[in-house]
């Protein structure tokens, strides 16, 4: 059995039952599919990557505290769609304590669910296993029973088990630094690839390329590959555009390796050589992003992070001569966000937007300090409208964000994507070793 569902067990208690789907495979169009995704909650409790199951989880249930329903095993459907674990291989493989055909879930639902206090179900995801379980509860609420009464509270256990991935294990941080690794390579590797009068999808072409030879099942999002103005445009994901001489390249790239996301941000010239103008905006960027990354560590708070890079990037568009006037002025009336509209970074895990509260309370007002365990991306940007009046010309069209993987430590932090360069100097040397 997983840690992560040992844990969960202890958590609910012995009166409770907790029912988790996993995912649907999506229709694509007609009768084709896009690739499946595990739910990343169903995942992290049970490491089971099939579609249309279920683990009901009761652990007052000695002898079977942990419960699959599957895919049977069917030689016709794994002819045409591929291998299936069944029950046998649930039990096997992924420490089910008892595996049924998901067929037997509606009829097998009372013996669940009876005898408990609690049950752990969320709402509003999966609407056919919703109306399964409503129509029970629903019928049961009418009958006068002798036997055990269904659970009277409905909790859900999304923030429990987001609470939980929101601190990694050591076996967790292993395979993020894995994803991590491979992605770094693969920066490096458009850096090295980069060229005037290349096309954005032949780097993307060559990032994804290298994901999949080095075990990464694909990437953690759409890539981000904008040249030019384009970079300006924060999820920009056409990446269909001519490379051109002169311009920057800023690529938003990860791996998703074993379920886990990386997140890494560079921007470098497609010529291999910054202009003084783009050095002026890239040094900006990086001053602020080498600050948040130190700041990210235990007992330090999100919004302190968020503040101080808003304090640094705003003192920098000052520099430019793109703003004027008194800093504390200029944030207070947010004349930064026409340069800087997101926020430093974000939880990083199983999804490359993680689980877990940014707030210590339910209003949302007492900012979460960073505690060991947490994985964080530390990403500055400064994007320049190409057609922004208010900046001198020299800026105008100028994208640029740094982004890092970072894990807080009880003593500091550990950065993650420390092997993908991001001095100026140091991409200006390796792509000049490549020119």
């Amino acid at each position: 059995m997983r840690q992560q569902l040992k844990d969960f067990i202890e958590a609910i208690g012995k009166d409770a039952v907790a029912i988790i789907p996993a995912a649907h495979e999506v229709t694509r169009s007609y009768d084709t599919e896009f690739k499946f995704h595990q739910d990343p909650d169903f995942f992290y409790l049970t490491g089971f990557p099939e579609p249309d199951a279920i683990a009901v989880i009761t652990p007052a249930n000695k002898r079977n505290p942990f419960t699959l329903f599957v895919r049977p095993r069917d030689p016709l459907m794994e002819t045409w769609y591929g291998r299936r674990e069944g029950t046998e291989g649930a039990m096997k493989n992924y420490a089910a304590s008892k595996a049924l055909p998901i067929e037997k879930f509606a009829t097998e639902l009372p013996k669940l669910l009876n005898g408990n206090e609690k049950l752990y179900y969320r709402f509003g995801v999966d609407n056919k296993l919703d109306q399964q379980i409503l129509q029970y509860l629903s019928a049961q609420r009418f009958r006068r029973l002798k036997t055990p009464y269904p659970p009277h509270t409905i909790v859900d256990p999304t923030i429990l088990i987001h609470e939980m991935r929101l601190h990694k294990t050591e076996a967790e941080v292993e395979l993020m630094q894995k994803s991590a690794d491979i992605a770094a390579e693969a920066h490096v590797l458009a850096m090295k690839s980069a060229r005037p009068g290349m096309n954005e999808s032949s780097i993307e072409a060559i990032i994804e390329h290298h994901f999949r030879m080095n075990g990464a099942a694909g990437v953690s999002y759409n890539s981000i590959v904008g040249g030019g103005a384009n970079a300006t445009i924060l999820h920009y994901v056409e990446n269909n555009a001519e490379l051109k001489d002169g311009d920057l390249l800023l690529i938003d790239a990860g791996a998703h390796y074993q379920g886990y996301a990386s997140d890494i941000t560079r921007t470098f010239p497609v010529n291999g050589k910054f202009t003084k103008a783009q050095r002026e905006v890239y040094d900006i960027v990086l001053e602020t992003e080498i600050a948040c990354v130190e700041f990210t560590r235990k007992g330090n708070t999100i919004k302190q992070r968020q503040d101080l890079s808003i304090e640094m990037l705003t003192e920098g568009l000052k520099k430019l001569g793109i703003l004027h006037g008194d800093t504390q002025d200029l944030i207070k009336n947010k004349k930064y966000e026409k340069y800087y509209m997101h926020g430093v970074g974000h939880y990083l895990g199983l999804d490359v937007h993680d689980a877990g509260r940014y707030f210590t309370d339910a209003a949302a007002k007492n900012s979460r300090p960073f505690a060991p365990g947490m994985v964080l991306t530390v990403e500055p940007g400064l994007y320049i409208p190409p057609d922004d009046a208010d900046a001198p010309e020299q800026y105008r069209g100028i994208g640029i964000r740094i982004e890092d993987d970072v894990l807080v430590t009880e003593d500091g932090n550990v950065n993650l994507t420390i092997n993908c360069p991001k001095q100026a100097e140091e991409i200006e040397e390796i792509m000049a070793k490549t020119s």
